[in-house]
């Protein structure tokens, strides 16, 4: 059966009560199974569950365990793609990046303990939710056959915490140091402009909360969007003061198209800085020392383009999951937050498009099209 990942063989039900019958009949397993307070499962080698604890069953929502056994983690834990190849978990293009498939494959093939976190979109009750998981797999051999020791940690939260200690107070910062210069030159000049430039810091800074409140509570609707007009200059104007000394800058270079073409855009402004600045550092934190990134605006009867261009090539394995909560290629916690907000209120809020084209000839662009 055709695979993208990890083996689609499956035990044999004779042989799969085989497997079942050891695990029962093993003293030490049935204490590890009753006495750890975390999630468990006990895999066979072709990853399918022979044994789980009660801590696992009702996070699962299950009364009868014989439900879950035969199954594979992804199937029982219902994620999105568990069943998009014949093969199941383990099989399709997605589970190349899952940090579950990989500690287990990895535990199999090298005999070792090997740990990886899990970015899971799963659909339960209709519902799709996500979950960021702390996956340990460990190799254990009885009575002369191996079985994988599965420990799985949501850290969902934690992970939500990090990512809020890293964007909001971040982002805070930067706000609130510019509102301090601009009042300081105030007391010092009063003059009327630079009142009105600490008045829009200010609400920017209003808004700011309201944002990062939504991204907290994984819910769009929580932010109310103030709508308004605003001229394509300005907001370019605004990034290249944003970028101007931003770490994520120094070394590279942020080419803005010249011929920008003047419109006045209806948006709301918070957001769509903030989706602009998150796709301008994404491309810089991809990019070479002394390589330019490109951003541009286009536009057509029906939609305004903006665009962030690098040339750096995203991998194909990771494409699919570029705008999934929680997922990242870097280690730090809390990441895999950035594409996700783009998606989440270029769409969810500003009725737009975000979109991206990858490719090794011709970089890779980042795009929000708005609607005129």
């Amino acid at each position: 059966m055709h695979t993208y990942f990890a083996s689609a063989e499956r035990t044999a039900e004779k042989d799969l009560q085989s497997e079942i019958e050891i695990i029962s009949n093993s003293e030490v397993m049935t204490g590890l199974l009753q006495t750890f307070s975390g999630l468990l499962a006990i895999l066979d080698e072709n990853r399918q569950i022979v044994a789980l604890n009660e801590s696992l069953l009702r996070m699962l929502g299950i009364d009868d365990p014989y439900e879950a056994l035969g199954l594979r983690p992804g199937e029982v834990l219902e994620c999105i793609h568990a069943h998009t190849e014949p093969g199941g978990c383990g099989t399709s293009r997605m589970c190349a990046t899952c940090g579950a498939a990989i500690s287990i494959v990895a535990s199999l093939e090298q005999d070792k303990p090997i740990e990886r976190i899990c970015a899971l979109s799963a659909k339960r009750g209709g519902k799709r939710i996500e979950l960021s998981l702390l996956v340990h797999s460990h190799t254990i051999n009885i009575e002369n056959q191996r079985f994988v020791l599965l420990f799985l940690q949501d850290i969902t939260r934690q992970q939500q915490r990090a990512a809020l200690e890293r964007t909001f107070f971040h982002d805070i910062n930067n706000m609130l140091g510019s509102l301090v210069v601009a009042s300081e030159y105030l007391s010092k000049n009063q003059g009327i402009d630079m009142a009105s430039s600490v008045h829009q810091i200010a609400l920017r800074l209003s808004k700011e909360v309201s944002i990062q409140r939504s991204l907290i509570l994984n819910d769009a609707q929580e932010y109310i969007p103030m709508w308004d007009k605003y001229s394509s200059l300005n907001i370019f104007n605004d990034l290249q003061t944003f970028f101007n000394n931003h770490p994520a800058a120094q070394g590279k270079e942020i080419a803005y198209d010249n011929n920008c073409p003047e419109a006045w855009i209806r948006t709301d402004i918070s957001l769509l800085h903030r989706i602009l600045i998150n796709m301008i550092i994404n491309a810089l934190e991809a990019s070479q020392h002394n390589e330019t990134i490109k951003v541009w605006l286009e536009r057509n009867a029906d939609h305004f383009f903006f665009n962030v261009w690098n040339a750096q090539e995203i991998p194909e394995k990771i494409r699919g999951r570029i705008f999934q909560r929680n997922f990242s290629i870097k280690e730090e916690d809390g990441r895999g937050i950035g594409t996700f907000s783009m998606k989440l209120f270029g769409e969810d809020l500003l009725g737009g498009k975000v979109t991206f084209t990858s490719s090794k000839e011709k970089g890779t662009i980042f795009q929000l099209a708005l609607p005129v």
